[in-house]
């Protein structure tokens, strides 16, 4: 069963990191393009940072361009999320999402319909 597995998530304060891991459980990293998702309560749920299995094109949102790392470890079967400089905001999901035949380009990073697997999300709180 293809499974993306979260882990990283917690408590931060404004200014600080957090890295999260999505690791790929039941099938191998490399033939699958991974997004991250994160929904705040009453907020649609949002791409915040993608990345392709085949020619490692990246894409940012707008609000973490500069700030989040997105990278693979297909040795390790795993992709992180790395994020500096965290901005206090309401506490929000992120989600791993998978998948085989999402087109990821520096502008798109696809739509969370366009993604087959998902995982359970861990919850980021930038707070003081």
């Amino acid at each position: 069963q293809v499974q993306p597995v979260e882990s990283g998530g917690g408590l931060v304060q404004p200014g600080g990191s957090l890295r999260l891991s999505c690791a790929a459980s039941g099938f191998t990293l490399d033939d699958y393009h991974i997004g991250w998702f994160r929904r705040a309560p009453g907020k649609e749920r949002e791409g915040v940072s993608c990345i392709d299995s085949s020619d490692g094109t990246t894409y940012y949102a707008d609000s973490v361009k500069g700030r989040f790392t997105i990278s693979r470890d297909n040795a390790n079967n795993t992709v992180y999320l790395h994020m500096n400089s965290l901005k206090p905001e309401a506490p929000a999901i992120y989600y791993c999402a998978a998948d085989t035949k999402v087109v990821i380009t520096t502008a798109h990073c696809g739509l969370p319909f366009e993604y087959e697997y998902w995982g359970q999300g861990p919850q980021v709180t930038v707070s003081s």
